[in-house]
This record gives structure tokens, C-alpha cells and sequence, in this order.
């Protein structure tokens, strides 16, 4: 049987996962075309994972799931909420050239991969070495890659979803995509509109800023900095020193004090050099340079319910760079995790690069050719999100020298008619990665879509209120949406103990 573009559709086998993960999984693998254009020739494969529905009888079909990045592995999804746990079978996979799916590699050595994800640089010395180093890491990408890196563009993977949507005997697609994911939705939406059955995009990027921007100017801006994430950072950061200012319980908190001027004297110690914190249990200091700090305050605004966390942080840090501090003891404090990057793994069994993250943004995105031009908009990011700007610049520096590109990229166009609506679910209090902007143009932009508000801050609103999720469950099984303007709130305060 044909299916997408004429490509055979797979058969999938699904059987045992591997040892580490849950036996209530199964796993497969389907083979798809390496280019829709030559459905016939060349395939790679695809690593699927499926948690059945605990309600066989009652089942009502399958909701794909993909967790963002790009890069990120989705073959083990979760149960997304209890009640579509109960009636649909949830699958997930690793999209084409990342973790278990035909993996795209570029380097011999995966420590290697620093070479394309290292930290954002402040010094002139630091900017140089930056360039220098992603300009390695691509030119290895163009002896190493192979043809799969002119595959990546998400519009490659949509097709192999609605090819996968076929495979399991689906008349429509039923989707739900956070983060990088809710771009895949978006794609999905408008190049197969009348396959829509129910799509949720959480945590929005606005799919004009990600691949073009909206007018010619726009196009030779590092579309990193053209989605304007580091504006979502840093109102996040703005939330949470607001509550923090609120709740005797955090720890930051200084009565008769401006939050946000304390945060920003720590930064300008820390630009000045390092300081030393003891993690809890730990019996050795750690160094914590002015990136770091920049990082584990971003990863912490990524969930509402780290507040505590982040506060005790930031008010180590505050005591570690008082004047004449940095000699004594350092502070007790555990340092969060920082935000995600283009990152690598090597576990399991299989290899996951900064490159297989890279190769899709690269591939959907226009973006200066001249990668000195990055400095200019770090600087001008900067001023309205200090740290925060230059974190989300530089992370698409390597497109300014990336070996390939994918023809059959999508930008646009993005009001496609859909079969149904879509559900478009965003944090109005501060997304710091997508903003939330980014969900109220989308849901203008997209053919047919309502708008999901959660009063909060943090990278998603799944599993965050029972409101939400509500919504979900009525979205998916009765093909019912929310109330124009419906605005949930959430089911924790920032400072409440986390069970």
C-alpha cells in the first residue's frame, strides 16, 4: 500500500522495549523514504514506542506525542493524563537522525560535540573561540554527515508522521507536541489539514519567527534571536521574584529591597569572576561562573514548582559575591540543573549529539551566513535580558556555517483550513523559552484554533492544573474545546512544597 507523497506505508512489528524501560511499553521500527521526492529509494528507519491504552474495549485510537528540542527522543511517551492514558494508545518516536532513529553523527568522538554546544561567550576572547570552535564542529558535520543531514527540516518529519498515521490504521491524527514539538504540530496542521482529528501545540513557537520572520529584514537576524525567547525568560524571572517579594517562604526575599536589583548585582559580580557554592552533602565547593549561574537561573524558571530551589540558589549566590565574601566558606545551596541545550548522551545503546538538534533548526531556519553577526544581536539581546539575550542568541550560531540544507523544508503558508480545530496552550505569566506571544499569534495565524490560557510561569501547562488537563481530556475524547478566552489557573502556588 502507498502513502504519504507515494511512499510504501511501514508494517510495524511492535514488540518488548528494551530492558530499561517499563514492560507496559512495546516497540517498533518503520522504515520510511530518506527524501519524499524519491519515495522509493533510499530509507532510514524509525525507533517508535507505544503505551497501550489501559481501556482496550473502550479505545477511541492513537494520540502521537513528541516532547520539543529538536533533537529530543519521544519513543517512550507518557501517559499524557490518566483519562487519555485510559482510552488512547499513546505513540511516540525518535524523529528522523535523532537517538534510536537513523541516527545523524558527526563527530568520531562524542566530546566532540562541545564543539557545536558550548556556552554562550562575554569576553572578546571567549567570542572568538566560539566562532572558531563552531566553525570545527561544522566542517566535521560536512565530512561526517552523510545525505541524511539535507533530510532534517521538520516538514520531513511530518510527512513521517502522517506515514506512521497511516501504518497504525488512522483515518485522522490526533497529536500532542510541547515546545519544539508544537512546531511539528503546526507543519503537520498545514501540510495535512484534512488529516487533523485533534492537535494540541503546548508551549508555542510562533512558526513565522522560527523560519523566516515576518518581513525581508528579518531573514538575516539569527532566528534564535528572532523568537525572542529570551524576552519570555526574562519575564519569567520578573514572576518569580514577584512572588518571591510575596511569600515569606523565599528564601531570596529581602524586605525593603528590590529583587530585581539584587538579582542583577549578582550578575555583575559574577561577570567579574566566579564564585564558590557547596551543594548539600557535597564536601568540596563548586565554581560557578557568570554562564552557569545565567543557565541554572533559566533551567529553574523552566517549572513554577522549583521556586524554592532557585531561591535558595540566588540567594547563595547574592552571599557568595558580597564584598569581601568570596574568601570565607562558600554558601550551602544546591545548584539547579541548567537549561537544556543542544546536548550529548551516549547510554542505552545508542548515541543522541548537539548535531541532531542542530540539523533540524538549521534546516527550517534562514539565519546570517556571517557568524560575527551574532555578536551585534547577543549585545542588543542583552540590554532587555541580561544573561538570558546571549544564552538564546548564540545557540544558533552553528547555522551560519552548517554544511547542508533541506529543500523540502515548510515556511509557510500557516492559515490552512483544518479538518478540526487546533488547541493551542500557552503561560501567560512567562514561558522562558516560548513565549507566550508566540501562542496568542500562533492561534491568529493558524486556520482554525483556540486559544488555552494558563496563569502561570513555566515551559508547559500539561500536568500543571487539573484545568488544563480537564480541557485535554474534553479536547481529545469529545472533540470539545475550551471557551473562547478560557484562562485556568494553576494547581500550586511557586512556594508550596513540591509532594
Amino acid at each position: 500500500m502507498l502513502g504519504t507523497n507515494g511512499a510504501p506505508v511501514p508494517e510495524l512489528s511492535w514488540g518488548p522495549c528494551a530492558e530499561w524501560v517499563s514492560p507496559e511499553y512495546e516497540c517498533a521500527e518503520a522504515e520510511v523514504p530518506l527524501s519524499y521526492r524519491d519515495p522509493h529509494g533510499e530509507s532510514i528507519t524509525l525507533a517508535l514506542g507505544r503505551l497501550p491504552a489501559a481501556d482496550q474495549a473502550n479505545k477511541l485510537g492513537t494520540i502521537f506525542y513528541n516532547p520539543g528540542g529538536p533533537g529530543g527522543s519521544g519513543r517512550i511517551p507518557p501517559e499524557l493524563t490518566p483519562e487519555l492514558h485510559q482510552r488512547f494508545d499513546i505513540v511516540g518516536f525518535d524523529p528522523r537522525g535523532v537517538a534510536e532513529s537513523t541516527p545523524l553523527r558527526c563527530f568520531d568522538d562524542p566530546a566532540q560535540g562541545e564543539l557545536l554546544a558550548g556556552s554562550f561567550p562575554v569576553t572578546p576572547g571567549e567570542t572568538r573561540q566560539r566562532i572558531a570552535d563552531t566553525r570545527k564542529g561544522t566542517d566535521l558535520c560536512a565530512r561526517n554527515a552523510g545525505p541524511l543531514i539535507g533530510h532534517l527540516s521538520t516538514a520531513n518529519v511530518a510527512r513521517d508522521m502522517d506515514l506512521l498515521r497511516q501504518a497504525l490504521g488512522e483515518e485522522q491524527t490526533s497529536y500532542y507536541g510541547i515546545s519544539y514539538g508544537s512546531h511539528l504540530g503546526t507543519v503537520y496542521a498545514n501540510l495535512f489539514p484534512q488529516h487533523v482529528r485533534s492537535l494540541v501545540i503546548d508551549a508555542v513557537l510562533d512558526p513565522v519567527e522560527w523560519t523566516t520572520g515576518s518581513n525581508p529584514a528579518e531573514r538575516f537576524q539569527p532566528f534564535s534571536y528572532r523568537l525572542g525567547s529570551f524576552d519570555g525568560s526574562q519575564r519569567s524571572l520578573e514572576t518569580f521574584l514577584a512572588e518571591c517579594e510575596a511569600d515569606e517562604r523565599c528564601a531570596f526575599r529581602e524586605p525593603g529591597r528590590d529583587l530585581g536589583e539584587k538579582y542583577d548585582a549578582i550578575l555583575g559580580a559574577l561577570r567579574e569572576g566566579p564564585v564558590d557554592i557547596l551543594p548539600p552533602g557535597a564536601s568540596e565547593p563548586v565554581e560557578v561562573t557568570y554562564q552557569q549561574a545565567v543557565s541554572s537561573t533559566l533551567g529553574a524558571l523552566y517549572d513554577a514548582s522549583g521556586s524554592a530551589g532557585l531561591a535558595e540558589f540566588l540567594q547563595a549566590l547574592s552571599a557568595a559575591t558580597e564584598p569581601g565574601v568570596r574568601a570565607r566558606s562558600a554558601p550551602v545551596a544546591a545548584i539547579p540543573e541548567p537549561a537544556p541545550r543542544p546536548g550529548f548522551q551516549q547510554e542505552d545503546g545508542y548515541y543522541a549529539g548537539p548535531e541532531q538538534g542542530i540539523g533540524v533548526f538549521c534546516a527550517d531556519t534562514d539565519n546570517p551566513r556571517n557568524p560575527w553577526a551574532w555578536t551585534a544581536y547577543g549585545r542588543k539581546a542583552d540590554r532587555g535580558a541580561p544573561g538570558f539575550g546571549p544564552q538564546w542568541t548564540w545557540l544558533s550560531l552553528p547555522c551560519a556555517t552548517w554544511p547542508a540544507s533541506d529543500p523540502d523544508r515548510y515556511a509557510g503558508p500557516w492559515d490552512k483550513q483544518t479538518a478540526n480545530p487546533v488547541l493551542v496552550v500557552g503561560n501567560s505569566l512567562g514561558d522562558p523559552a516560548t513565549p507566550y506571544e508566540d501562542a496568542v499569534s500562533t492561534a491568529e495565524r493558524l486556520g482554525d484554533a483556540r486559544l488555552l490560557t494558563l496563569k502561570s510561569f513555566g515551559h508547559g501547562a500539561r500536568g500543571h492544573s487539573a484545568c488544563i488537563d480537564s480541557a485535554l481530556d474534553a479536547y481529545f475524547i469529545e472533540g470539545r474545546l475550551p471557551a473562547e478566552g478560557t484562562v485556568c489557573q494553576p494547581d500550586r502556588d511557586p512556594f508550596d512544597p513540591v509532594s
